[in-house]
C-alpha cells in the first residue's frame, strides 16, 4: 500500500518541494504580500503549483540519468571554460534559431514547421501573460483622474502609460486572443499530419500524441469564449466560460509533467547539446578501426565508455578493445564475423 511513497526518489522530491515553496514565495513577494493577487485566479494558481512539483520531479528524475547528466556538466564546463565568449555567442545564437524560431524543425518540412511554431510561439507568450497574471506580478489599472489612459505594472512599477482605442490598446488587451488563434491554428496543422501521415498514423497514441492537442484546443477554444462573450454578448455567459476556462487550462498545466509537452523544459537542453558537438569536434574525431572512417567525436566516445563503467557494463573484446570504438557498421562487421566463427567452431554453417 505504501510502496508508492518507498519508490519515491527522494532527490527529486525534494527539488520539486523547494520549487514549490519557491513560486509560492515569489507570488507573495511580487504580489506585494498579495495586494495585486487576483483571487478570481486561484484555479491557474493551483493548477501552475501542481505543474511546478511535477516539472521539476520528473527533469530531476530526468537529470540523473548518467547521459543527462553528462551532458549537463560538460555544458557548463564549456561555457565557463576560457572560450566563454566563444560558447555563449553559440548559445545566444542556438536559441534564437531553435528555440525563439524553431528551426530545427525546418528540415522535416514547412508546413509542419509553421505549426510548430505558431504552437511554440502562441504558448510560450500565454505563458508568460498568464503566469505573470497569475503571480500577481502583472495588472492593469486606470490612471488616476483620467478615463481613457490605462497602465501598466510589475510588481508595483508602473512600466508603460498607454490610451484606449489605440492599437496599443488593442494588443496588450487581446494579446491572449492572438496566441489563442496561433496555437489553434498549430494544433490543427499538427491534427491534420496524424490524419494523413501514414507512420504517425500507425504508431500514434492517444495519451501521447493526440490528448496534448486537444487539451491545447480546449484552452484556446474556452479562452475565445471568455472574449467573445464580453465582447459580444455582454458578459451573459461569464461565470460558465471563465470556470470552463480555468478547468481546461488547470487540466493542461497538470498534464505537461506526464505528456509530450514536457519536452518544452528538455528543449534549452538541446542547446547544451549542440555546444556539446562543437567542442567534440574541435579535439578531434574518432576512427573507426574496422571501417578507417571518422563517424563521431572522441570526445563522445571516452565520455561513453565512462558512463557504460559507471553503469557496469564491460565492452571490451578478446583483444582489449572497447566496442564503443567501432562505428556501427565495424560493430555489425564485428558480429558477423563472430557468427561466422561460432559456425565454424561447431562445424556447420547451416541448421
Amino acid at each position: 500500500m505504501f510502496s508508492i511513497f518507498t519508490n519515491i526518489n527522494k532527490k527529486a522530491f525534494f527539488n520539486a518541494i523547494i520549487a514549490t515553496f519557491v513560486v509560492i514565495a515569489i507570488t507573495v513577494i511580487g504580489s506585494l504580500n498579495l495586494q495585486n493577487f487576483d483571487a478570481a485566479l486561484i484555479i491557474y494558481f493551483f493548477g501552475t503549483i501542481s505543474m511546478t512539483f511535477g516539472v521539476v520531479y520528473h527533469h530531476s528524475v530526468w537529470k540523473q540519468r548518467p547521459a543527462t547528466q553528462k551532458y549537463w556538466k560538460r555544458t557548463w564546463e564549456f561555457i565557463f571554460s576560457k572560450d566563454y565568449p566563444i560558447y555563449m555567442r553559440e548559445v545566444i545564437r542556438l536559441s534564437v534559431r531553435n528555440i525563439l524560431f524553431q528551426r530545427f524543425i525546418m528540415p522535416r518540412g514547412r508546413m509542419r514547421w509553421l505549426g510548430h511554431f505558431l504552437l511554440a510561439t502562441g504558448c510560450l507568450i500565454s505563458f508568460g501573460v498568464t503566469f505573470g497574471l497569475t503571480f500577481g506580478w502583472m495588472h492593469f489599472t486606470l490612471k488616476a483622474g483620467t478615463t481613457d489612459m490605462y497602465e501598466t505594472h510589475m510588481m508595483g512599477i508602473t512600466v508603460m502609460t498607454f490610451p484606449l482605442n489605440t492599437v496599443m490598446a488593442l494588443i496588450l488587451f487581446h494579446i491572449l486572443v492572438w496566441t489563442a488563434i496561433m496555437v489553434i491554428i498549430g494544433c490543427l496543422i499538427m491534427m491534420h499530419r496524424r490524419f494523413v501521415d501514414e507512420g504517425l498514423i500507425a504508431t500514434q497514441w492517444f495519451e501521447r500524441d493526440w490528448l496534448p492537442l486537444i487539451l491545447l484546443v480546449a484552452v484556446s477554444v474556452t479562452g475565445l469564449g471568455i472574449w467573445f462573450d464580453y465582447s459580444y454578448l455582454e458578459g451573459k455567459m461569464s461565470q460558465f466560460m471563465a470556470i470552463t476556462h480555468a478547468i481546461t487550462v488547470a487540466m493542461f498545466l497538470m498534464w505537461i509533467p506526464f505528456g509530450k509537452f514536457f519536452h518544452i523544459f528538455q528543449r534549452p537542453a538541446q542547446v547544451g547539446a549542440n555546444i556539446y558537438k562543437i567542442e567534440g569536434k574541435r579535439r578531434g574525431m574518432q576512427t573507426c578501426p574496422h571501417t578507417g572512417d571518422e563517424y563521431t567525436t572522441s570526445m563522445h566516445i571516452e565520455d561513453l565508455k565512462e558512463i557504460t563503467q559507471e553503469m557496469g557494463f564491460d565492452l571490451e573484446n578478446e583483444e582489449g578493445k572497447s566496442y564503443l570504438d567501432f562505428s556501427p557498421e565495424g560493430k555489425r562487421a564485428m558480429l558477423a564475423k563472430a557468427h561466422l566463427k561460432a559456425r565454424q567452431e561447431s562445424g556447420t554453417y547451416f541448421g
